[in-house]
C-alpha cells in the first residue's frame, strides 16, 4: 500500500500520538489536532481546488456527485469515492480536490484571524442553513461519533443527557459555531484566487444546475447525459441504498453505516430543507432566530419571523 494513501497517513498519526505516553489526554489531543492541521495545510497547498464547508452541509452529496462524474467519464472503480488525490493518481486529468471543514489548518499555521491559508487557492464554499446543520449534527453525535472523536471535537460524551435545543444553542458546537464560520468566510472568500459559493438549498432545488456550475468552475465541460446520469445516481433514495449496501471501500469511515436498523444513523439521513422546525418549539425557534439574524446577508439565511408569509 502506498505511503501516500489516507489510511497509511492516518495510521502513522495514530502511532505517533500513542507514543506520547508522557503527555496527558488534553496534550495528546492538542498534538493530534496539530498533526491534522499540518496534513490539511500540505494538501490544501497542493490541491487544484478546495471545497470548504461546515459539517453536515452537503459535502458527502457533493463528493458523491463528483465521484460519479469522474468514475463514468474515466472508467474508474465504482466502489472508490473521490478523496484528495486518489483519482488524480489514477488519471492526471482529474484535479486534486481537497474537501475540508476548515477545522484544524489554523492550529498548524496560526492564521486564526484570517483565511490566509486559502488565499492562493480556487475555493468552492458550500454552505447550509445553520438550523438544519445543527439538527443533522445532533443526530450524528448521538448515533455515529466515536468517543475519541467526541473528545477531539470538544463535544460532550453524554448525548442522552443533552436536549437538542441546548445542543443547538451552545457556542462551542451548536448554531453559534456555524454562524461564526459563515461570517468569517463572508469577509474572506473574495480574497481567494477564485471562488464559487454554493448553497445546499440550491443543490436540493436544482442539483443538475449546481453540478454543472461546479464542473464549469473546475474547467470541465459536461454533457447533459453525464449530468443527468450523475443526478439520478446521487438521488437521496439511491444514496441511502448505496450506504445500506456498504457499496464503498473508501479507506476511511465515509458512507460506512453504523447501524442499518436505525434510520437516524445513516450518513444520508433526511436532507430536508427547513426540517429543523420538526425539532424545536415556536419559542425555541424564536431564540434560534436571534442567532440567525447575525449571519452575513450574502448567504440569504434569515429568521423565519422576517420572511413574507408562504
Amino acid at each position: 500500500m502506498s505511503d501516500k494513501t489516507p489510511r497509511v497517513r492516518k495510521k502513522r498519526r495514530e502511532i505517533l500520538v500513542s507514543l506520547l505516553f508522557f503527555l496527558n489526554r488534553e496534550q495528546k489531543l492538542a498534538v493530534d489536532r496539530w498533526l491534522r492541521g499540518r496534513k490539511e495545510y500540505r494538501e490544501v497547498r497542493e490541491a487544484d481546488f478546495v471545497i470548504v464547508s461546515p459539517p453536515k452541509s452537503g459535502r458527502t452529496w457533493m463528493r458523491m456527485m463528483l465521484s460519479r462524474f469522474f468514475q463514468v467519464r474515466y472508467d474508474l472503480p465504482g466502489n472508490k469515492l473521490l478523496g484528495y488525490d486518489n483519482y488524480h493518481r489514477l488519471n492526471p486529468e482529474i484535479p486534486r480536490i481537497r474537501f475540508t471543514h476548515d477545522r484544524y489548518i489554523n492550529l498548524y499555521t496560526g492564521n486564526k484571524d484570517s483565511k490566509r491559508d486559502f488565499y492562493q487557492k480556487k475555493v468552492i464554499l458550500l454552505v447550509r442553513d445553520p438550523r438544519d446543520v445543527v439538527v443533522s449534527n445532533y443526530f450524528q453525535w448521538i448515533n455515529c461519533v466515536n468517543p475519541y472523536k467526541k473528545k477531539l471535537l470538544n463535544i460532550p460524551d453524554n448525548p442522552e443527557q443533552v436536549p437538542i435545543f441546548e445542543y443547538a444553542m451552545t457556542q462551542q458546537f451548536g448554531i453559534p459555531r456555524t454562524v461564526d464560520f459563515l461570517n468569517a468566510w463572508a469577509g474572506e472568500l473574495e480574497k481567494t484566487r477564485s471562488y464559487l459559493r454554493i448553497r445546499y438549498e440550491d443543490m436540493r432545488k436544482e442539483p443538475a444546475a449546481i453540478l454543472r456550475q461546479v464542473l464549469s468552475f473546475m474547467g470541465v465541460d459536461a454533457t447533459e447525459e453525464e449530468i443527468n446520469g450523475v443526478v439520478e445516481w446521487t438521488s437521496f433514495e439511491n444514496m441511502r441504498k448505496l450506504e445500506q449496501n456498504r457499496t464503498f471501500d473508501t479507506g476511511s469511515r465515509r458512507m460506512m453505516i453504523k447501524d442499518p436498523d436505525n434510520p437516524a444513523a445513516f450518513k444520508v439521513r433526511r436532507g430536508k430543507v427547513g426540517g429543523y422546525t420538526d425539532y424545536f418549539t415556536v419559542q425555541e425557534q424564536e431564540a434560534i432566530d436571534e442567532l440567525i439574524a447575525r449571519i452575513a446577508p450574502v448567504y440569504g439565511y434569515s429568521p423565519r419571523s422576517s420572511r413574507p408569509p408562504e
